[in-house]
């Protein structure tokens, strides 16, 4: 079986969970502890992906680039952007600017990446009722942004769509 490896970008503003996001999916845990990411952090997780590239299984080494939130960063940001396949944008459900914001960093990552991929994810959903959740869905879904493949609502804490979040941009990776 061979393996292939790509790099993917988390983005979004501070605090909004990319982090946790990461370390939910890479390492099946959460913590409460808020963590600055200074600069760039890099994760690694390999993906089993069946029926792919007319082969049975495939492997998939992801490079998960947890990039810092801070605004004061962003004029090296298109650095660490440089080469991604795919990106996830992520906002924080409890902070609707975080969500706000989302066009600009869609932006950001196409004028570097134009051929890339996109998945938006909804942080924190343990942390709103259902009716907010669905508004805030809307509010990301209208903006219609080209690239964006699917938008998930997620929780770093109860680990909901996480893996799936991952996945699906891994199959949209391989399979284009």
């Amino acid at each position: 079986m061979s393996t292939i490896s790509k790099k993917i970008c988390m983005i979004g503003d501070f605090g909004v969970g990319k982090t946790s996001l990461i370390r939910r999916f890479v390492e099946q845990q959460f913590s409460d502890r808020y963590l600055t990411t200074v600069g760039v952090k890099i994760s690694r997780k390999t993906v089993e992906l069946a029926g792919v590239k007319q082969q049975e299984k495939l492997n998939l080494q992801m490079l998960i680039w947890d990039i810092e939130g801070s605004t004061k960063f962003k004029a090296i940001a298109p650095n660490y952007l440089q080469g991604a396949s795919g990106v996830i944008i992520v906002s924080d459900c409890t902070r609707e600017d975080t969500i706000e914001h989302f066009t600009d960093h869609v932006q950001a990552y196409l004028s570097i990446n134009p051929k890339g991929y996109i998945i938006s994810a909804l942080n924190k959903t343990d942390l709103v009722d259902k009716s907010t959740l669905e508004t805030l869905t809307k509010l990301i879904e209208s903006q219609e942004q080209q690239r964006v493949v699917a938008t998930y609502e997620t929780s770093a804490k109860t680990g909901k769509d996480v893996d799936r979040m991952f996945e699906k941009l891994a199959y949209t990776i391989i399979e284009s």
